[in-house]
C-alpha cells in the first residue's frame, strides 16, 4: 500500500489546517507553544519517565513547571518570538487533567488570545468529567493517548490508575482507563471537538492491536490517528523501538479507517515554534523564573 496522508473530515478542515500536530502541511508552516503547567499524573505507564531537564527531546519533559498565570503571560512572548503560532497546547509533563492547572490556563488564554487554538493532550481518564468545562474554556482540539482497547493488552502497558483517591492495578486498572477514555472521547466529540488519537506502538504488545484501536476510536468520534514509536525507557527499556517497516505497516492498517498523521516529532512539554524548524523554547524560557516543583504521583 502506498504511503499517503488521507484527508481529515471536512468538518474540521479549517481548524486542522491551522494546527501543526493535525496536518502535515501545517506542521511545516504553523507554530505551537506547549505550556508545562501539569506536574502530576493519575496513571502509571510502563514506558513513561517524566523529568525536568533542558536536554531530552521527548514527551514528558520540561525545563520547569509554570503556574497558570505565568503560562498565560508567556503566550504573548511566544507569539512575539514566532508570529506563526496558531496553537497553544498543554501536554504535560504530567497529565493535563490530573490537576486543575491546565483548565485554569486555558480559561485565561481563551480570554486574552481568543484567536489561538486551545489544544489539550490527555490520557483520557478524567476527560468525560471535564469535557464541558474544557469546551467552555475554548478547547477545540484534543489528543487522547489510547494504547489499547482490550484490558489484557493495556495491563501490559499501564500498570496502575489513580481515581478518586484509590489506586487500581492490573486488569481492573486497564478496564477503568479504557472505559473512561471511551466516554471522554465520545463526550468531547459530541461537543464538536477535533479529536486526535495517539497510539504508542510497542512491538510484541500492541502491534497487532492497531486496527481494533482505530476502529473503536473512529466509532466514538475521533477524526485522526497518530502512531508514534516507543521510546524504550523505564519498565520497557528492554523493548525495541519499532522498525520503519513495522511503523509503516501499523500506520497503513490504521489508515484503512482514519487519516493518519505522519509528521509527529515527539515534542517536549515546553516546545515552542514551528515543528521541524528551530525550536525557540530556549529563548522563550529565558524570560521566566518559574517554580521548580514536580510530582511523580
Amino acid at each position: 500500500m502506498a504511503c499517503f496522508e488521507a484527508a481529515v473530515d471536512k468538518r474540521f478542515e479549517k481548524i486542522s489546517n491551522q494546527h501543526p500536530c493535525f496536518s502535515g502541511e501545517a506542521s511545516m508552516s504553523k507554530g505551537r507553544v506547549h505550556l508545562p503547567v501539569s506536574h502530576a499524573c493519575n496513571i502509571t505507564c510502563r514506558f513513561c519517565r517524566r523529568s525536568l531537564n533542558k536536554d531530552e527531546q521527548r514527551p514528558g519533559v520540561a525545563r520547569e513547571i509554570l503556574t497558570p498565570q505565568k503560562a498565560a503571560e508567556l503566550v504573548e512572548k511566544a507569539v512575539q518570538l514566532c508570529p506563526d503560532i496558531t496553537v497553544v497546547g498543554i501536554a504535560g509533563p504530567g497529565d493535563t487533567l490530573a490537576t486543575p492547572d491546565a483548565l485554569e490556563t486555558f480559561r485565561l488564554i481563551n480570554i486574552r488570545y481568543p484567536q489561538l487554538i486551545n489544544c489539550l493532550s490527555t490520557n483520557g481518564l478524567l476527560l468525560e468529567h471535564y469535557a464541558q468545562d474544557l469546551w467552555a474554556a475554548g478547547v477545540k482540539t484534543v489528543t487522547v493517548t489510547v494504547n489499547a482497547v482490550f484490558p489484557e493488552v493495556l495491563q501490559q502497558i499501564c500498570s496502575s490508575v489513580l481515581l478518586d483517591g484509590r489506586r487500581y492495578h492490573g486488569l481492573e486498572a486497564a478496564r477503568i482507563l479504557i472505559e473512561a477514555q471511551k466516554r471522554g472521547i465520545k463526550r468531547m466529540a459530541e461537543f464538536g471537538a477535533l479529536i486526535k488519537i495517539n497510539i504508542v506502538l510497542i512491538p510484541g504488545i500492541n502491534d497487532t492491536h492497531i486496527y481494533e484501536i482505530t476502529r473503536t476510536v473512529r466509532d466514538l468520534g475521533a477524526a485522526i490517528v497518530n502512531i508514534i514509536p516507543l521510546i524504550p525507557q523505564h519498565e520497557l527499556a528492554a523493548f525495541p523501538s519499532p522498525t520503519c517497516d513495522e511503523l509503516n505497516r501499523a500506520r497503513e492498517m490504521a489508515e484503512e479507517l482514519l487519516p493518519v498523521f505522519r509528521h509527529c516529532r515527539h515534542c517536549r512539554a515546553d516546545a515552542c515554534g514551528i515543528p521541524g524548524k528551530a525550536d525557540l523554547a530556549v529563548q522563550l524560557y529565558e524570560f521566566v523564573g518559574a517554580e521548580q516543583t514536580f510530582s511523580h504521583g
